[in-house]
């Protein structure tokens, strides 16, 4: 049973709603959030990626990083930008990117479905950006970004989502990349109580991007919670604030990977038969991008390959070990170019495919990074059959998109 529960949203008012909403603070570096919010004080990266603002610190993790945090979003709620809501509700928030619509519930799942694994998760975590989020969350007593998460789509929430959308919504706005962004409130005592009821009915419910987020909310709770002697298990830090999209909504791109150098080999020709013991190479790709799974792009030296993974080096038992990044990580990046762990390896950095292979080709051709990899799409089912086996998926083997703003709703410990 997915316990979610409406809740009181600190929001912007609807006339600066668009100057406030802003990307997730993770798929940006601090200089490119320094050009989005250029001129825009209102921006809600002031808040999630303070760091632009924090001109004496040191990095990520100082102290004055999550203070500048604080000051930010109070500042935005003394000035009347944002303000919150008198009493819980849910809210249905459509995004649209290009042809492509989805529609997502906006609400809080409880802290204990994370715990017991309810809410379930394809992606390991990392210490140091858990420890940031809980600093930050920690500093301006809120989380600031919803999770991104997923289940499998069911009539009878469809049907609520198309009865509420009949009506006018309270924002409704396009975001400087494109993508649009429509919220309809959810006040009716009765209907919030239907929403429940019907998440309730669900089993399990998937995390698709926000692992760290979600990690660090947990955790919050946990020390809020040991903190509180009258905890009585309603108060906002037991919840994980989330957007809930139905699964055939959603939209995956392929990761791609980028590497900074490759291992010096006596032989130029021999890096090319290592790859050709677990690949068939094929010059001149025109098409950059793969067509189907077991085939991978290879850009390097001004040129694009096509890489098809050898038939008997498929796993038939395996779901993790047959995705496309395991095999790419499994038999090219970890043995032949001695990436062992994309985690935390300093060479490889990731690129979400909805920038195009024309960003691999330039990264290489900058100089900066030596060889680029693109992949074909993990799909949706690929993803919850490695989830519900238990298994973990390969790290950055997902880009969803588009994927919720931060700004629109915010979960404030009062």
């Amino acid at each position: 049973m997915a316990v979610v529960v409406p809740f009181k949203a600190l929001r912007p008012q609807r006339q600066y709603v668009k100057a406030v909403a802003s990307c997730p603070y993770d798929v940006v570096t601090t200089e490119e959030a320094r050009k989005i919010t250029a001129g825009n004080p209102l921006s809600f990266l002031r808040v999630e990626k303070s760091e632009i603002e924090a001109l004496s610190c040191s990095g990520i993790g100082t102290d004055n990083v999550y203070e500048m945090a604080r000051l930010n979003l109070n500042r935005l709620m003394q000035e009347g930008i944002l303000f919150q809501e008198k009493k819980a509700c849910f809210y249905v928030y459509r995004q649209r990117m290009a042809s492509h619509e989805q529609y997502g519930i906006a609400g809080g799942i409880s802290v204990a479905e994370y715990e017991s694994g309810q809410l379930k998760k394809h992606e390991l975590t990392r210490t140091d950006k858990e420890i940031d989020r809980i600093r930050h969350i920690t500093a301006v007593n809120a989380q600031t970004g919803p999770v991104f998460v997923t289940y499998r789509c069911q009539d009878s929430i469809d049907r609520i989502v198309e009865k509420v959308v009949m009506d006018q919504p309270e924002y409704d706005f396009t975001a400087d990349d494109g993508v649009s962004h429509t919220v309809w409130v959810i006040k009716d005592e009765k209907e919030i109580k239907t929403v429940a009821n019907e998440f309730a009915k669900i089993d399990t419910l998937y995390i698709a991007d926000g692992h760290h987020r979600a990690a660090a909310a947990a955790a919050v709770g946990k020390m809020r919670r040991e903190q509180n002697p009258g905890n009585r298990g309603d108060e906002a830090y037991n919840y994980i604030m989330a957007v809930l999209f139905p699964h055939d909504q959603l939209k995956i791109w392929e990761y791609n990977r980028v590497v900074k150098d490759i291992p010096a080999f006596p032989d130029g020709r021999e890096f090319f038969h290592k790859i050709g013991e677990k690949f068939m190479i094929t010059g001149d790709f025109r098409e950059k991008s793969p067509g189907r799974p077991g085939e991978f792009g290879m850009y390097l030296g001004r040129k694009w390959y096509k890489l098809t993974l050898r038939d008997n080096l498929y796993d038939g038992n395996n779901p993790v070990r047959n995705t496309d990044v395991s095999i790419l990580q499994n038999h090219l990046l970890g043995p032949i170019l001695g990436i062992h762990d994309a985690r935390i390896d300093g060479r490889i950095e990731f690129v979400g495919g909805i920038r195009g292979c024309e960003e691999l080709e330039r990264l290489v051709d900058s100089g900066e990074f030596t060889i680029a990899f693109s992949l074909y799409p993990i799909t949706m089912a690929q993803l919850m059959d490695v989830v519900d086996a238990g298994g973990i998926m390969p790290p950055k083997s997902t880009w969803f998109a588009p994927k919720p703003a931060s700004g629109i709703f915010i979960c404030l410990f009062n």
